[in-house]
């Protein structure tokens, strides 16, 4: 078991599992991976009816971190708004947002419309730029055999950051503010990561066994085997200077280990729209595809928990 999980599903264990007397029930889905889960969506360029408070939705925005730094897992739980994207940020007191969003504005706006009677609990931490492969380092990395550094930061990073996010979140009682505690069931994982991986052959030729291993383990951390997970599919805006144009040269190798993950483990599921979004860079969708990629994040994932509700 990797060096942090051990310590910190046992004491995620009461949080996630507790049943408390005129609680509220959330239901918790955590969203991770690189600069296209952050969200570089903007907000100025959304519909009215999308820039307001989404009801009977809370986040709590993790703060990046770099790798070999103490995994603190500052956060705050907030109502959903747009500008929880690039550039949002949080000392633990207070959240400043941004101009930006990300998938997890439609996907809550969605989904709780499909389960009208459900509360939603997101937790996000999303790196720009991250592997999760240890020999991809320079922006970060998920890879939970790293073992790069020294000291007690020895081989820390964007997986110790994000579990000790995880951690951190569910150990709050009372996530709305509203005096009574609240019971959190974990529900569902959504990543959408792979790119930089892609710009390698070693990394993206490893890319379907590290992929699996971390969804396996970030179910761990939320203490559910069987976990529901959506995959966004990596796409390309071929306005880079590789084969073709690409700038993730062997993205092909990403695209079909994350098909292959979702077509093998049957509580997976794969986002294939991202083909059809427009770029506003050579590495992030527009407003429009951001706006589309949580619809379909909601609709794959209520897909898959209505398969274990039967």
């Amino acid at each position: 078991m990797p060096r942090t999980l051990a310590a910190l599903t046992l004491s995620l264990t009461a949080s996630l599992t507790a049943s408390l007397a005129h609680a509220d029930t959330y239901y918790l889905y955590f969203l991770g991976g690189q600069s296209n889960m952050d969200g570089y969506g903007y907000v100025s360029e959304l519909p009215e009816s999308l820039t307001g408070e989404v009801g009977g939705v809370r986040i709590f925005l993790g703060q990046i971190t770099q790798d070999l730094q103490p995994a603190t897992g500052t956060g705050l739980w907030t109502p959903l708004t747009a500008g929880f994207g690039s550039g949002s940020r949080t000392d633990g007191q207070s959240v400043t947002t941004s101009n930006r969003f990300g998938p997890e504005l439609t996907f809550a706006q969605h989904l709780r419309g499909l389960r009208p009677g459900e509360k939603i609990a997101i937790i996000k931490y999303a790196k720009g730029g991250s592997s999760i492969d240890d020999r991809a380092p320079d922006w970060g990395t998920w890879d939970p055999h790293d073992t790069r550094g020294e000291g007690s930061t020895k081989g820390v990073n964007q997986y110790d950051h994000a579990l000790a996010t995880i951690a951190n979140a569910t150990r709050t009682q009372d996530i709305d503010g509203d005096g009574e505690p609240d019971t959190l069931i974990p529900a569902g994982i959504l990543w959408m990561q792979g790119e930089t991986d892609g710009t390698n052959q070693s990394t993206a030729n490893d890319y379907e066994r590290n992929l699996a291993e971390l969804m396996d383990l970030l179910r761990a951390a939320l203490r559910m085997d069987d976990l529901p997970v959506v995959i966004g599919r990596i796409s390309d805006s071929h306005q880079g200077q590789g084969t073709d144009g690409r700038v993730w040269e062997f993205g092909d190798t990403v695209r079909a280990a994350q098909e292959k993950i979702a077509d093998e483990d049957p509580n997976a599921a794969l986002v294939a729209t991202t083909d059809e979004y427009g770029y506003s860079d050579a590495a992030h969708y527009d407003t429009a595809g951001y706006v589309d990629l949580g619809v379909q994040f909601a609709r794959k994932m209520n897909e898959l928990r209505a398969k274990g509700d039967k």
